[in-house]
């Protein structure tokens, strides 16, 4: 039984023998960076970055699931990305925004 689950992703169109395994699969490095950087100080964060990690996660979830053969690995992966990059966005927001707003509210009062 687990011999033939094996052999049958061993040989699916998207398996290990494929770049369609293989580069999701790296590309969770990526993701687990962005995992270890929460937590790095907010202001260490680069809009930019976390701006194109988001948007490539969002982009690709979509195009994973267009492409043939149906590459799950790919579309998890970019979920992750989205999901951390969005994170990361939202730390450096309040950061940038929230904290400073509730600093001048006390210097006012």
């Amino acid at each position: 039984m687990a011999t033939s689950k094996l052999q049958a992703l061993w040989n699916h169109p998207a398996g290990p023998k494929t770049i369609h395994f293989w580069a999701p699969t790296f590309k969770w490095g990526i993701s687990i960076a962005n995992i270890a950087d929460f937590q790095k100080p907010p202001e260490n964060i680069s809009y930019l970055q976390q701006i194109a990690v988001t948007c490539t996660g969002m982009i690709w979830c979509r195009c994973s699931t267009i492409i043939t053969p149906k590459n799950w690995n790919l579309f998890s992966v970019n979920v992750a990305m989205a999901a951390t990059g969005i994170y990361q966005l939202t730390r450096k927001i309040k950061y940038d925004y929230v904290s400073e707003a509730e600093a001048a509210v006390e210097i006012e009062g």
